[in-house]
């Protein structure tokens, strides 16, 4: 997805390089500092160029709000 240009990296120090990400960043848009999020979430999970899994709806219940209410109001009987 990105290509890494290793000729325009150059040493820093920490705060010089913490002050060019910052300008770096502010000057992108909304929409590419998303995307450029997606894109590290997805290596933070191992999904680097996979699709999403799929949540696997099974496991869970949905029930309405006042189903658990009337629920609590008996348990206190």
């Amino acid at each position: 997805m990105y290509k890494l240009d290793r000729n325009s990296f150059k040493a820093h120090t920490a705060a010089a390089a913490a002050d060019n990400h910052v300008l770096y960043y502010k000057t992108l848009s909304w929409r590419e500092r998303l995307r450029i999020t997606l894109y590290l979430n997805s290596i933070a999970f191992g999904l680097v160029d996979q699709p999403e899994p799929r949540m696997d709806k099974s496991v869970f219940k949905a029930r309405a709000f006042k189903d658990d209410i009337n629920n609590l109001n008996k348990s206190r009987e």
